[in-house]
């Protein structure tokens, strides 16, 4: 009976044991006073995790440790794993936003760039078209000046010669032909003049009359058949006189038999110039 006593005491002192060193102080889960305090910071701000100096009964290794003491001993480090992992999510999200804000600015800086290429671009062609203008103008000033210089300054171009019948003043079908052909290319043309001379065979003021009615008949004929005005045709009765042209020998001029009108077509600057102007007028956009 004795023997089955101290059995049963011993049964019931090895299930107490376990439990008498599981009952540990509320305080011994939070950090030693004793611990030195952290020199350094850390990813959480808080002070590192303290190592629990107090194990139990049994040391470092509890062979019947329960479900609720392990719980309660790794709670603190669950705890600070879980404030890592938010702590890692936030700086990640951070991360994320500055490099999309700097993807942004990037993105804006190159389009702000290429405008700025573009309008530099347009301000070169506009600076290339204004210097293209500005020597055109130069040009057109120069030839300008030189047309007006030079306004009084007639140069004969085309010169036709009319024949007569003695004592008549009557223009002759080929006469008319021929005024037709120097006078048709004239419509429309500025800085020109036409010179008319009448020359006549015979003495005095008799030659001279007779050569001006000759005269007065092809300004008649290119006046009514080709619409010359009056102000640019030059009349002049020369009578007698000898022919203006001398041979190329250096013989002197000789005096006519019969009657003839010179007809002289003179121009001056002022038809190149507007020709010139036209083809220099840009065309209007339809």
């Amino acid at each position: 009976m004795k023997n089955r006593a101290v059995v049963a005491l011993f049964v019931a002192l090895m299930f107490a044991l376990p439990a008498l060193a599981q009952q540990q102080p509320a305080a011994s889960t939070a950090p030693d006073n004793s611990a030195p305090a952290a020199t350094g910071s850390n990813a959480t701000g808080k002070a590192p995790l303290a190592a629990e100096t107090h194990e139990g009964f049994w040391g470092k290794i509890n062979p019947f440790a329960r479900k609720k003491y392990v719980q309660r001993q790794t709670q603190p480090i669950r705890d600070r794993v879980n404030e890592l992992d938010e702590l890692t999510s936030a700086n990640t999200k951070m991360i994320k936003d500055v490099d999309s804000r700097a993807q942004q600015g990037i993105q804006l800086a190159s389009t702000k760039a290429n405008e700025a290429d573009q309008h530099a671009i347009d301000a070169g062609n506009k600076a290339t078209t204004a210097q293209e203008t500005a020597t055109k103008a130069n040009t057109r000033l120069t030839t300008v000046e030189g047309v007006v210089s030079n306004i009084d300054q007639y140069k004969a171009t085309n010169q036709t010669e009319i024949r007569f019948r003695a004592g008549q003043s009557v223009l002759s079908q080929n006469a008319k032909t021929a005024l037709d052909q120097m006078a048709e290319p004239l419509k429309g043309q500025h800085g020109y003049i036409v010179e008319v001379q009448g020359f006549s065979s015979g003495k005095g003021q008799a030659a001279i009359a007779t050569s001006r009615k000759m005269a007065d008949a092809v300004v008649r004929y290119l006046v009514e058949n080709h619409e010359i005005p009056v102000y640019r045709i030059y009349v002049l009765g020369m009578g007698n006189a000898p022919m203006q042209t001398a041979s190329d020998n250096g013989e002197k001029p000789k005096r006519m038999s019969g009657g003839r009108v010179e007809v002289s077509l003179l121009k001056n600057d002022l038809e190149q110039l507007a020709s010139s102007s036209n083809s220099a007028t840009p065309a209007p956009a339809q």
